[in-house]
């Protein structure tokens, strides 16, 4: 039996993916709606595999991923998310999620891609391969490819509108840490201010309106 954790905000989409994993050897055993209650009830839960969204209140996803893994280096996580864009793969994958599956794809490939982490093994989406495959073709030209994993989270936090005060609650750092990243991410971004910030993230379709 595999024993499944469900990280989504919302109730409906959580529903919908306990209904695609009722399979014979899938167990959907606890749910959080963010990062924070998922890092939370891992230790007591210890599901053999997180399936779990990135764009989610407080920390988000990408956080919530690397401290999964900083308190349990063997957990295993899919990234169920809509954002294709190469760029939140590339980071998911890089920073230890096993899978990426977009909730644009088809439904069936739930089950399949949860039972192939659960073995220990990659899964990504055939649509999200082609877009990674192409991304480093090509040359990924994201300016966001610049920031380094932190400076990555403050950049979206920031995009979407929050506050150095907000983004270092939920990230758990100083507001004086925030403001360093916050000026490298402008100087490497060459944006001015936060409008500037939210409108490169929606150029580049890393945020949606």
């Amino acid at each position: 039996m595999i024993r499944v954790m469900l990280v989504d905000d919302h109730a409906i989409v959580r529903m919908g993916f306990r209904m695609l994993l009722g399979a014979p050897d899938i167990d959907v055993v606890a749910e959080a709606d963010d990062g924070e209650q998922a890092c939370q009830d891992y230790p007591r839960v210890k599901p053999d595999v997180v399936v779990m969204d990135l764009s989610m209140p407080g920390m988000g996803g990408l956080e919530a991923l690397r401290r999964l893994l900083a308190h349990d280096p063997a957990a295993r996580v899919l990234i169920l998310s809509a954002h294709e864009v190469a760029a939140y793969p590339q980071r998911a994958l890089k920073a230890g999620a096993l899978g990426y599956l977009s909730k644009r794809g088809a439904p069936e490939a739930l089950p399949s891609a949860v039972r192939t982490v659960a073995a220990g093994k990659r899964y990504v989406d055939p649509q999200i391969a082609q877009k990674l495959a192409i991304a480093q073709i090509d040359g990924d030209a994201n300016p966001a490819e610049r920031l380094s994993e932190r400076e990555f989270a403050v950049f979206l936090q920031l995009a979407q509108g929050l506050t150095v005060a907000q983004i270092a609650d939920n990230l758990n750092l100083s507001s004086s840490t925030i403001g360093t990243h916050l000026y490298n991410v402008k100087q490497k971004l060459t944006a001015a201010n936060q409008a500037e910030l939210t409108l490169i993230a929606l150029r580049w379709g890393l945020i949606q309106a």
